[in-house]
């Protein structure tokens, strides 16, 4: 029969074996995004404003951890960066983006919600009592208009934002609409984007499609959409919380890069509340944060080189997913016409400590007592016997 001792010191081992997965695990999801207001796509006539959310949520969004944002904060937190939001406006009373925004137009008044919301996807900086933080925390935020006041687009208004953020100095120009007409028009405002070295973004594929251009069967379109199936144009989509695509309107291409677009927390047009909301638009706003990031740590690479980081340098899949840590530290082979870290010959990008170094310390730390312990174990199973049975006698010589 096994000493009392023994007994002891096996319990010790089983509860640093029950302990060490718990410090390996990360943070889960929040929880308590369930029982956020969801984020309309537009409103219909007579529909009133969105008003601020009464809800908060306090525990970081999945989409933080899911794209590594403590890491690449080590890196750039997007300052210097502009990035445009083509969108429903960005409302002047948000306090994560307080000091920061900066409307051409009527663009500082947002009464669908969508533009505040991207808004705060791309650049919340923390507040008290919330666990929300944007992609690039500290970078500006232009607001252009690209839809009348119930959030409909136009690809007339669209274009026209697309020139305007690119002469207001945009780095980075998010769009939130996907459009099947307006090609030419739209291809001429990127056209003039690049021009001015500025990256347009895009969601491949709408949120929502009006009930009038679904299929006999329901289906939505296929597109294409514009502008992201324009060449020069970043195109995202979507994925969520289990990895799978929210929104069924299939892209008619494959688009160049996926992030989180589902059960996304940000801001509303005012006060201090979050919505909830899901679409490729809300991805592609991750994919605008991400750009602000890389533009803002290497501030020579021009919009291709960053479009191209943000793509080669992505997490492999079958669209390649956003990872922005990665977009930031890998170095490129140069490519024909394209250039990238190599090709822009920056200094030397300096590897930040993993932001889970605590807990990993914390658990190679018990690691190592519970293997001194294990060892203690082994050693007094032999012991203790041989010394019983010589009634702690020292050994005959």
């Amino acid at each position: 029969m096994p000493s009392r001792l023994t007994l002891r010191l096996l319990a010790v081992v089983t509860a640093c074996v029950a302990v060490l997965p718990v410090l390996s695990v990360p943070a889960l999801a929040d929880q308590e995004a369930i029982t956020l207001p969801p984020l309309p796509v537009r409103l219909g006539e007579g529909q009133p404003c969105t008003q601020a959310s009464a809800k908060t949520a306090t525990a970081a969004p999945w989409s933080g951890q899911a794209l590594g944002l403590a890491r690449a904060h080590q890196l750039s937190l997007g300052e210097g960066v502009t990035v445009a939001v083509v969108d429903t406006g960005v409302g002047s009373g948000i306090p994560a983006l307080s000091g920061r925004v900066t409307a051409l137009g009527g663009a500082d008044a947002d009464c669908p919600g969508h533009g505040s919301f991207v808004a705060g996807l791309i650049a919340a900086a923390p507040q008290k009592g919330s666990g929300l933080v944007g992609l690039a925390p500290q970078a500006r935020v232009l607001a252009v208009s690209g839809t009348d006041d119930r959030g409909a687009p136009s690809a007339q208004r669209v274009a026209q934002g697309i020139r305007d953020a690119a002469e207001g100095g945009a780095g980075v120009i998010y769009v939130g609409a996907a459009l099947r007409s307006g090609r030419a028009e739209l291809a001429s405002a990127v056209d003039y984007a690049a021009g001015k070295d500025a990256l347009v973004i895009a969601p491949a594929a709408p949120d929502a499609v009006p009930r009038e251009e679904l299929g006999p069967d329901g289906e939505p379109p296929r597109g294409p959409y514009w502008p992201a199936a324009l060449p020069g144009v970043l195109s995202v989509v979507d994925f969520g919380p289990d990895g799978a695509r929210q929104q069924k309107a299939p892209p008619a291409y494959q688009p160049d890069i996926e992030a989180p677009g589902g059960s996304m927390v940000s801001v509303g047009p005012r006060g201090t509340g979050h919505y909830i909301g899901s679409g490729a638009s809300l991805a592609a706003a991750c994919a605008a944060g991400a750009a602000a990031l890389v533009r803002a740590h290497h501030p020579e690479m021009s919009a291709e080189q960053t479009s191209r980081q943000l793509t080669e340098a992505s997490y492999p899949s079958d669209t390649p997913r956003l990872d922005p840590y990665a977009a930031m530290s890998t170095v490129l082979p140069a490519a024909h016409g394209r250039g990238g870290l190599e090709a822009a010959k920056p200094p030397a990008a300096r590897m930040a400590a993993s932001a889970d170094s605590g807990p990993r310390a914390w658990g190679f730390g018990i690691a190592g007592v519970c293997l001194a312990v294990v060892l203690l174990v082994g050693a007094a199973g032999v012991v203790i016997p041989r010394g019983r049975s010589r009634g702690w006698l020292p050994p005959e010589r």
